[in-house]
């Protein structure tokens, strides 16, 4: 059987829509500007946008382009059942790409673009106990309007992606445990604008928790250099 992640022949290219060419260039923009924000993980984690005018088809990119390689053609159209549909690249795609963003894709039409991160920051605070902390602006912006899905090791168990869905439910906006950070938006710039809140409320949680906030350690052995110091502070 053949395997449905294989790429078709190199340099199978295919004039695209007007529709589809828009969406491959805002795509690519997007990669540009994770990757300008230091937010892209080598060639792994992904983002996906739908192809407007074809039913359950989205792009994404081919495995083995860094994020800074990802251009408006060589983007990948695959389907929702991981069918890859044009691949200029021959490089095909990554199978944990389409568990995750295939099923938002098949389940969420309200979503046109999908996307994932891997930073220290987001997956620091994937591995918290409690989760995103109301502790920060960025952080308020998504009080009651986050999800959260189990860690189930590398996503390539297609069965995943039923359960992945469902935690989802209508949010806009994953923490995937012990893994990373998800937006789903209704444009591509949606879907960025949310990911940079939500990076930047994970950092501020990380520096924060990180600098012993509530818990004051060190304070006493300041005291005391104080009175060594500087004994006449108490007059």
């Amino acid at each position: 059987m053949q395997n449905r992640y294989a790429p078709l022949a190199h340099g199978n290219a295919e004039p695209f829509s007007g529709a589809e060419w828009q969406a491959r260039s805002d795509l690519a923009a997007c990669y540009r500007l994770i990757h300008y924000f230091g937010m892209s993980d080598t060639i792994f984690t992904h983002i996906s946008a739908r192809v407007p005018d074809q039913e359950d088809a989205f792009l994404v990119n081919a495995f083995g382009l860094m994020y800074e390689e990802i251009t408006a053609s060589n983007l990948v159209r695959v389907n929702v059942s991981g069918e890859i549909l044009a691949d200029t690249t021959g490089l095909g795609i990554n199978p944990a790409g389409f568990v995750i963003h295939g099923a938002i894709h098949a389940a969420r039409h309200d979503v046109h673009c999908v996307l994932h991160t891997h930073t220290p920051a987001g997956i620091a605070v994937s591995a918290q106990e409690d989760g995103l902390l109301p502790i920060s602006l960025h952080a308020a912006a998504f009080q009651g309007r986050i999800a959260y899905h189990d860690f189930e090791g590398v996503a390539v168990n297609v069965d995943e992606q039923e359960r992945l869905v469902a935690d989802l439910g209508h949010h806009r906006a994953m923490i995937l445990n012990n893994h990373g950070l998800l937006t789903a938006g209704r444009t591509t710039g949606e879907a960025l604008r949310m990911m940079l809140t939500l990076e930047r409320a994970c950092q501020a949680q990380v520096w924060a928790l990180g600098s012993g906030i509530g818990e004051d350690r060190d304070w006493p052995a300041m005291l005391r250099l104080a009175e060594r110091i500087a004994p006449d502070f108490l007059s």
